[in-house]
This record gives structure tokens, sequence and C-alpha cells, in this order.
């Protein structure tokens, strides 16, 4: 059984939603959390007392209606640091995960993602150390790990692997390079 905690007090084990079928987020809503070694812990109001959520090994193709299924299961979403949506079948990276400035870790390889410029849309969680997006179609884009970590240069790991100061000084000199090729060539005839 469920422990009962002030919701003030502590946190406990993460909130595990992974390999349950999910296709909706208002599909996650009717299931039943998975149980661990660990009791979740509960506030009185019976929402759970957790900062980690693990929705991966579903069938997500969006995350439409997430803050209202995290709302629904946990009881203080602003203190969301790890979300694991792994091994789902989402194409995009939704802008509903940055709005949540705790997050530490975001787990979302494995999915359908194609577009690299994706990845600038974490630029807006200035917490984010660790992400993982290899297994994804980005991945196979020139660049991918420069890329990434030149958009988000407070990352500490990146697909289970380590930043290394090389990697973010040749990430700079990469970044360097891109935008100048983005750039649009002057006109010198005029």
């Amino acid at each position: 059984m469920a422990g009962k905690v002030n919701k003030d007090t502590m946190y406990g084990p993460p909130l595990d939603l992974s390999f349950k079928c999910i296709n909706s987020m208002t599909g996650a809503v009717a299931e039943e959390p998975r149980t661990g070694l660990r009791c979740l812990h509960h506030t009185l109001e019976g929402k759970v007392c957790s900062r980690v959520l693990r929705l991966n090994n579903n069938i997500l193709p969006d995350l439409s209606g997430f803050n209202e299924a995290v709302g629904h299961f946990i009881e203080d979403t602003s203190q969301l640091s790890w979300i694991d949506l792994s091994f789902n079948d989402l194409s995009t990276i939704d802008n509903v995960l940055t709005q949540y400035k705790n997050l530490r870790v975001l787990y979302l390889h494995g999915n359908s993602i194609i577009t690299l410029g994706e990845v600038d849309k974490l630029a807006a969680l200035p917490n984010l150390l660790s992400l993982t997006l290899h297994g994804n179609p980005l991945e196979n884009e020139k660049g991918y790990r420069n890329y990434v970590i030149s958009a988000l240069p407070q990352l500490k790991t990146l697909d289970f692997s380590a930043v290394t100061k090389q990697d973010r000084a040749t990430a700079a000199v990469w970044r360097r390079g891109f935008s100048q090729q983005k750039r649009p060539k002057r006109n010198l005839d005029v």
C-alpha cells in the first residue's frame, strides 16, 4: 500500500507509466502507475510526490494533454526534474516540455524525431544537464552531436556519453562555421 505523506516533506520514487501501450496522454490518465520496490508517496489529495516521470516504451505520437495528465498524477509538477519519453513515436520535441524549468534529465531516444532544429526548443531549459536523442532519424544528420552541444551548452551528457571540454570546443568551432554557411550571400553587383 502506498504511504501517505505531507506534500511539503518528501519526494518518492518515480511515477512509472512505462510499458502500458499508452497512445495518448488522456489514455495515460486512465492507467495505474507501476509499483516498484519503493512505495509511491501520496498526498492527502491522492497525488504522487515525485520528481521523475516515466512514460517510456509506449506508443505516444505526440504530447497533447501532457500538462493535464502530469497534473492529474503529480502534486507539484514544477518540481519535475526527470522525464523519460524514450521509445515512443514522437516526431517533434513538443514545446510543452519547456515549461518544466527544473528539468535536468530528458530521455527522448528511440523516437521518430527527424529535424535537428527541434533541439533548439530545449534551449529554454536552463537546468537541462542530460539529454538522449540517439535512435531518432535526426541522429544521422551531419554535425548532429556538434549541433546539440552548441545549442545546449550546459549539457553534461548527451546520449549517455559525457560532454567533454574538447566536445564543447569542437561544437563552438562547428557552430561558427555552420552559422556562416546559413548567412545569405550579399549581392556585390548592387
